[in-house]
């Protein structure tokens, strides 16, 4: 299908060859637009023909001639966001799988699409990539991409991704590796199902497409108490989350000695879970897997520290607060606040236990209004603070769909939403910011 112009920018080269919103491009340089990778890779030259058609009217040829990677100043339909390619897997640890019913629908979604990979850095399985897709992702040169693996033997990844396709991977990595595409992977840890050994081929094998692959993040199995009917999967506890930490220490001072990189990261729920430090700043490199959960918890303290040092605050009027967040880094947050709280100002991190999803889901991300309700009550204190990440993109609705003014109507104190960030956590803290958010 053509793709569809939805925007054309004011006094840009496309509004001057006389396009407009509601025309189709039937295709660029020759070739069909499937969607804005191709459109994106395609205008990025300085002179190419476009054919368009508009209805009511026959096709017509535009030519182009611009500087190189000049926009043109469209907007296209936003298929890919709207109607993602579907998943094609069935994973023994698929959240989704383990959602209450009655949710709404969007999260239910299973998107497993390359082209989200590229654009927002969803993680993909490939299992559902044909081969003249692979040969796309290859011509346009798309790099890089994210790319669950969980294990490279073969008949592991079919067991876990319950998909007869999946010990395919390492042929597919391989390919893209020769063709110069970059990738960052994920381990999603199952124990007693990729651990151990499996991981250590995995490892040893994703090493090997180095500097292709360019960082592995390991991240626990998340369980809910709605899996009835699935699969048997452990979750990991302190012990466990512990010795997973121990296992990997050893394969980053190899990877770092050999390839200049420590290339396998733990994620932050490890450390949490175990009660063991966090790994300091240059542990990260470069935080390749940041969105991943790797480091989050690492930057965000170096950014509270950062901003307690540019704005510093000697005293503030005497205030009681109280931070609701995840049990996982419950901790560690009531360390932070131990540390910088300001003089007057006394923070109490107050962990909420997921009644929703089931107390083994630890993650401050998936707290619901209810729980938040129910457990805040009898609180006493001036003013709860809660990170933004509870709420969806559009800051209205936690994940059971109880709303922001519902949950604020409900509480004993304010509530304030506080961004994700160190710094933004300081100015909450420290009274800098007034307005609520």
């Amino acid at each position: 299908m053509p793709a569809k112009i939805t925007h054309v920018e004011r006094d840009s080269i496309a509004e001057s060859l006389g396009l407009a919103a509601g025309d189709l491009l039937v295709s660029i340089a020759g070739e069909p637009i499937i969607d804005q990778i191709d459109y994106q890779a395609l205008t990025a030259q300085g002179q190419f023909d476009m054919v368009v058609e508009r209805a009511g009217y026959p096709l017509r040829r535009v030519h182009v001639r611009k500087q190189e990677w000049e926009p043109l100043g469209l907007t296209l339909d936003q298929t890919i966001v709207a109607c993602p390619r579907e998943c094609a897997n069935h994973c023994v640890f698929c959240f989704i799988d383990q959602m209450p019913p009655g949710m709404r629908d969007t999260l239910y979604v299973k998107d497993d699409d390359w082209r989200l990979s590229l654009m927002m850095g969803n993680y993909i399985t490939m299992t559902n990539i044909s081969r003249p897709e692979l040969d796309r992702i290859i011509r346009r040169k798309v790099s890089p991409l994210y790319i669950s693996v969980h294990a490279t033997d073969p008949e592991v990844r079919e067991r876990l991704l319950r998909n007869r396709h999946a010990g395919e991977i390492m042929d597919r990595l391989r390919l893209l590796r020769d063709n110069g595409i970059r990738f960052h992977c994920q381990v999603v840890l199952c124990p007693g199902w990729n651990d151990g050994t499996v991981l250590e081929r995995t490892l040893r094998d994703l090493s090997g497409l180095q500097p292709a692959a360019q960082s592995v993040a390991l991240v626990p199995v998340g369980l809910t108490r709605f899996r009835e009917g699935l699969e048997p999967v452990r979750a990991y506890d302190a012990q466990s989350a512990a010795e997973l930490v121990r296992f990997v220490q050893p394969w980053q001072e190899r990877f770092l000695r050999e390839l200049g990189t420590r290339f396998v990261f733990p994620s932050d729920e490890f450390y949490c879970l175990s009660g063991l430090p966090l790994p300091e700043d240059e542990a990260y490199e470069d935080y390749p897997q940041i969105e991943n959960g790797v480091g989050m918890l690492r930057m965000f303290e170096t950014d509270l520290r950062f901003a307690a040092e540019d704005e510093p605050v000697a005293r503030t009027a005497p205030r009681r607060l109280v931070i609701a967040c995840g049990t996982s880094v419950a901790r560690v947050m009531q360390g932070w606040c131990d540390r910088y709280q300001p003089e007057g100002t006394t923070v109490r991190v107050k962990p909420i236990r997921n009644r929703f999803f089931g107390e083994t889901v630890t993650v401050t991300g998936l707290i619901t209004g209810g729980d938040l309700v129910e457990q805040l009550q009898g609180e006493s204190c001036d003013e709860i603070l809660i990170c933004r990440n509870m709420i969806r993109n559009e800051g209205d609705l936690f994940l059971d769909d109880m709303t922001l003014d519902e949950v604020r109507r409900r509480l004993p104190a304010p509530l304030r939403v506080v961004e994700n960030t160190g710094t933004a956590f300081w100015r909450a803290i420290s009274g800098l910011e007034d307005k609520q958010a």
